[in-house]
């Protein structure tokens, strides 16, 4: 690959970089030197792409932000996993990780999911707009599309299966030109040879039909039916739920520390809970993925995290829309979809997300800045919108490499390990394909050294609690009958009853601490974020776990809302 590297030599040459050095790794490219700023890392790390080269690895360092990367890790030590011996150990429990899980749970195998966090789907796949995007946005060619396309078509079997929730309203890339409107020829042939379904071009007064409420700026739009909705940590939960019905074992706050290599075979996962024997590794660690990779001696690609700000509006803002809203990207240089305004599943409106990119893979701070942003440039897609809807906002980062592009694939150097590493968006819209394909390669790498049968007692449907605000009336009142504590609600904006909630902690995936309950049953999620029914779950988390109130945290061990009781520490103070 001389030749190449030569090529890249001078790319970065003429965009200002020749203090980069540059050599090749396992066919990768690899960068190495120092610049200035992070402008400067990603322009070098683009500037080597498209060379022949399988990734590139970008060591680069910038000056002033040594060591500015941050991570959670779990407080947790001890030898609780140490010479436990499993077939497969997956590493993240993001929803690639966990639905990769319950797939491989179809096969009579000893499975592990390695979350180092308190719970699963804390990172991207909790901070993103839940949308189950058309292959539409994607290369034609690339892994993007080919997962993006099918996993689309599986959903409404997955949902069906898990018991999540899940529309098809359909989107709208909005034109703002009336020129554009003359390359709806162009995009109905591209959505054809994408193999979507149903693309059509509206004039502006059949948007404005369709979205009474839509902005003044928009000159038609290109219509797309494929594209759905989910909340997506319900989702992952729903599929982490129902490979441990089927026999996987998941261990949260468990954090991969590095391998112990055997020639060119993983032996053992060291993780801060002890050293456990694997058959076979997979590698879903998402903004980490590279690090994992790493660490086996088979890191060949580079995240770069892109941060996205999301706002929630109200509740009473939902019946002004009913399709998904964006703006149409027609800048093909372009390494975001844009954002818009997103109706959820749970009767909420999203507004984003932003996209930045950013040094920190851990970076979820919000500014006034970026809210500023999607109040200036997606809220007027709505005209029915304004700033006091705003309830809440947050941001999440999306695991990008620089070829733009996912990585599934065995690995070409360790003999069982495999990657799912780059998922970006469309990821949640791919994640049940992408779970299919590695699990048949997982299958395939074991199969060589072991007799590998399929699980003869495998359920693909989830074992779920009822639901009461999805029930008729006449149902609802027999679930009431039968246990009051469906009628007694403690969150009055989202209407969660005390019995959701213990259904909750007591799941096949507990819920323990204040954000899980949030993340599950909703409570929490409306307008007053929590403002009312914060103490009731806290009381109903502490007599359901038998824990003392003081030991019950917001999110990981250390959080703990209540530092003691106000008599106790009086009564302490009158008797000394």
């Amino acid at each position: 690959m001389e030749g190449g590297l030569q090529l890249v030599k001078k790319t970065l040459q003429s965009k200002g970089f020749p203090q980069v050095e540059l050599s090749e790794r396992r066919g990768a490219v690899v960068l190495e030197g120092e610049v200035q700023n992070w402008d400067d890392y990603l322009a070098a790390g683009y500037g080597a792409v498209g060379y022949g080269f399988r990734g590139v690895v970008n060591n680069i360092t910038v000056s002033g932000l040594k060591n500015c990367f941050t991570e959670s890790r779990p407080a947790v030590k001890d030898l609780s996993l140490d010479s436990s011996e499993f077939d497969v150990v997956i590493v993240g429990g993001g929803i690639i990780g966990c639905a990769i899980a319950r797939e491989l749970s179809r096969w009579d195998l000893k499975i592990a999911l390695l979350e180092k966090e308190d719970d699963i789907a804390k990172h991207t796949s909790s901070r993103n707009n839940g949308m189950i995007h058309p292959a539409m946005a994607v290369k034609l060619g690339s892994k993007k599309h080919h997962y993006n396309l099918r996993g689309n078509r599986m959903y409404d079997q997955v949902a069906g299966e898990l018991g999540f929730e899940l529309e098809w309203p359909g989107s709208l890339a909005l034109l703002t030109k009336s020129w554009q409107i003359l390359l709806g020829p162009l995009a109905k042939r591209s959505a054809r040879k994408k193999g979507l379904h149903g693309v059509k071009v509206f004039s502006r007064r059949k948007v404005k039909d369709l979205e009474p409420n839509i902005g003044d700026e928009q000159r038609g739009a290109f219509y797309m039916p494929e594209s759905g909705i989910v909340a997506p940590y319900k989702v992952t939960v729903a599929y982490a739920e129902n490979a441990i019905q089927n026999g996987a074992r998941l261990f949260m706050n468990t954090m991969v520390q590095g391998f112990v290599m055997e020639g060119s075979r993983i032996a053992g996962v060291r993780t801060n809970r002890g050293i456990i024997q694997a058959g076979l590794v997979v590698n879903a660690a998402g903004i980490w993925s590279d690090r994992i990779a790493e660490m086996a001696g088979d890191r060949f690609f580079t995240i770069h995290p892109r941060k996205g700000v999301i706002a929630i509006l109200d509740k009473k803002t939902r019946n002004s829309q009913k399709l998904i809203l964006g703006r149409a990207q027609l800048n093909g240089r372009s390494h975001t979809k844009g954002g818009g305004l997103t109706p959820l599943i749970d009767g909420n409106i999203l507004v984003g997300p932003t996209a930045t990119e950013t040094p920190d893979r851990e970076d979820y701070s919000t500014s006034a800045k970026e809210l500023q942003f999607l109040e200036e440039n997606h809220l007027p897609l709505n005209k029915a919108l304004k700033k006091d809807d705003f309830i809440t906002y947050f941001a999440g980062t999306r695991a990008c490499t620089f070829e733009e592009d996912f990585i599934v694939e065995a690995s070409k150097y360790v003999e069982n390990l495999v990657h799912a590493a780059g998922i970006q968006s469309p990821g949640l819209a791919s994640a049940p394909a992408i779970a299919v394909d590695v699990t048949d390669i997982a299958v395939s790498i074991l199969k060589k050294k072991a007799d590998i049968k399929a699980n003869p007692n495998f359920n693909p449907r989830r074992l779920e609690a009822p639901n009461p605000g999805k029930l008729g009336l006449e149902d609802r009142n027999r679930l009431i009958a039968a246990n009051p504590s469906y009628g007694r609600i403690i969150c009055r904006c989202e209407m969660v009853s005390e019995g959701e909630v213990v259904d909750a902690i007591h799941a096949t995936l507990p819920a323990h601490s204040i954000d899980a309950i949030k993340r599950r049953a909703r409570a929490g999620m409306g307008r007053c974020q929590g403002g009312f029914c914060t103490p009731a779950v806290l009381n109903i988390i502490s007599r359901e776990i038998n824990s003392d109130i003081t030991e019950v945290c917001k999110r990981e061990p250390g959080s703990e809302m209540i530092v003691g009781r106000t008599k106790d520490k009086a009564r302490a103070g009158y008797e000394n």
